[in-house]
């Protein structure tokens, strides 16, 4: 059970924040797990687009990302327990918290982190095709699109790849990048029935939505260097987990098609 300790909610009335409802995007909904991210965070709302809602997830933050999330006209959702995907799965647990209240249930939610490193400017680029009904998933490729000298570090790139390469050869999956801005139907999130509370989250997504038969597409997107260190990449231990983390959903999901056939 995901553990969501605490739930900050603002006033959405000033239509100038990022979360005011401004057509074709009311229905869509932005989930940003951050920790520590007071300096990037601002940027990151900044630079959204009008949505129905942004949701910032803080996974244990020591600053005051929190608060700079509510200054931003975000929702804030306190999830203490660390990990990528623990972040992500109470974003969900909120939404659909909220859905069970009565709020209108959004159409599509979009992932992105709260470093700066992706461009939430193009987050069309991405809800545009589930809004045409061309795609049920659109992932955004950070290796198909511009990226910035040094934003992906040497073995984040190779990573990507392997991982890839491993989905395309067990499940004929054609994917570039395991990036973390993407959009998908949120009807279509729930039946993913996603589980995993770290490193394996994307690569989890990636798998499920290909074996569900979803409709994927892929877009390019920009990626800059992140404001501040990676907790992942940036580190020698969080590169060696995440590599291991990755690779073991892989295999693990692999095995679990073998023993459904």
């Amino acid at each position: 059970m995901i553990n969501t300790t605490r739930v900050l909610s603002t006033l959405r009335a000033d239509a100038s924040g990022p979360t005011a409802a401004v057509p074709p995007y009311d229905h869509v909904w932005v989930v940003i797990p951050a920790r520590n991210e007071q300096s990037s965070l601002p940027y990151v709302l900044n630079d959204l687009p009008h949505v129905g809602r942004v949701l910032v997830v803080d996974n244990g933050s020591t600053d005051a990302t929190a608060s700079v999330a509510l200054s931003g006209h975000a929702d804030v959702i306190f999830q203490s327990r660390r990990g990528y995907g623990s972040a992500c799965l109470a974003g969900l647990a909120h939404i659909d918290q909220l859905v069970r209240y009565g709020e209108t249930r959004p159409d599509i939610i979009v992932f992105l982190d709260g470093d700066y490193s992706d461009h939430p400017d193009e987050l069309a680029l991405l809800v545009d095709p589930i809004l045409k009904n061309e795609a049920d998933f659109v992932l955004g490729s950070r290796l198909l699109g511009n990226r910035d000298a040094g934003a992906m570090p040497p073995q984040s790139i190779y990573g990507n790849k392997l991982a890839c390469f491993l989905m395309r050869w067990f499940w004929k999956a054609n994917y570039t990048d395991l990036g973390p801005f993407r959009a998908i139907r949120y009807d279509a999130l729930k039946q993913l029935e996603m589980s995993d509370t770290n490193f394996g989250w994307t690569v989890e997504m990636q798998i499920k939505a290909t074996t569900a038969g979803l409709r994927i597409k892929e877009v390019p997107v920009s990626y800059r260097r992140r404001i501040g260190q990676s907790k992942i990449s940036g580190t020698i231990r969080g590169t060696i987990m995440a590599g291991y983390k990755i690779l073991y959903t892989i295999a693990r999901y692999r095995l679990q098609t073998w023993r459904t056939r």
